[in-house]
């Protein structure tokens, strides 16, 4: 599966807590990194800072008691 076509807008037919996101995004992007062989190709990039993001939107929503 790749990365491109997520949207987490609910297109996919179904919601996608922000926990679940978020874990997607972190693995998505250790396995492009594993396939780009770089921290610094535009795709691992941009999942990184859809993923910084996230984990933003996860902190103010919970605070900075992180618990995943």
């Amino acid at each position: 599966m790749s990365y491109v076509g997520y949207n987490s807008s609910g297109s996919i037919g179904y919601d996608i807590s922000l926990k679940d996101e978020i874990l997607f995004l972190r693995n998505e992007m250790m396995r492009t990194f594993q396939e780009e062989k770089s921290f610094t190709s535009d795709l691992v990039i941009e999942i990184s800072c859809k993923l910084d993001l996230k984990i933003n939107e996860y902190m103010k929503l919970y605070g900075t008691e992180c618990k995943m």
